[in-house]
């Protein structure tokens, strides 16, 4: 899972212990930080405005180094959204992560935000996407098909698995574990 500070606080917290519970190890990782520091996350609501609404989450404990991230010793990669895939998205070695976990077909599931990080690397022509309607311009950019879907839908395009926001929580997630088997 690679994260950084106001990541959705839902999209990280809700994943990391969800794919736990079915049995997965999730190693949560943020560039330039270590195992045992903490990422600010953000909460995320619809309340009726244009867009969501922001407001300061909780800490996020990291278990996992950065340095040490190797995508091939990993099966599956999580991309949370939020605010962090904006900024995440200018990092190299972020998106050579993502590059190696996309060339060896392994599963990526990423939601809201977390798509631009797929845009970035350049990882999705050709394929189906969702994400937070905003990102859609990217997402077309990148050459892949943008799904709209309802905000608990997810859809699955091979490796991928992408959902618009954290209420689809349960149809992304579900989507992305059939995927690991």
């Amino acid at each position: 899972m690679l994260v950084g500070d106001f990541v959705e606080d839902y999209e990280v917290m809700v994943p990391f212990q969800a794919l736990q519970i079915c049995g997965h190890e999730v190693a949560a990782a943020s560039p330039g930080k270590k195992a045992g520091e903490v990422i600010r996350t953000a909460i995320h609501d619809f309340e009726g405005d244009q867009t969501y609404s922001e407001k300061r989450g909780h800490n996020f404990q990291l278990n996992f180094d950065y340095a040490s991230a190797d995508a091939g010793a990993f099966d599956a990669l999580v991309l949370p959204g939020g605010r962090s895939p904006e900024f995440l998205r200018l990092d190299q070695s972020v998106l050579n992560i993502i590059r190696a976990f996309a060339a060896a077909g392994k599963p990526i599931a990423a939601v809201c935000h977390g798509p631009q990080l797929l845009t970035a690397a350049g990882v999705i022509a050709n394929r189906r996407i969702s994400a937070y309607p905003a990102v859609k311009p990217e997402v077309t950019a990148a050459g892949a098909e943008y799904v709209e879907l309802p905000v608990t839908g997810a859809v699955t395009d091979g490796n991928f698995v992408t959902a618009p926001a954290w209420p689809a929580h349960v149809e992304w997630l579900k989507q992305f574990n059939a995927l690991l088997g």
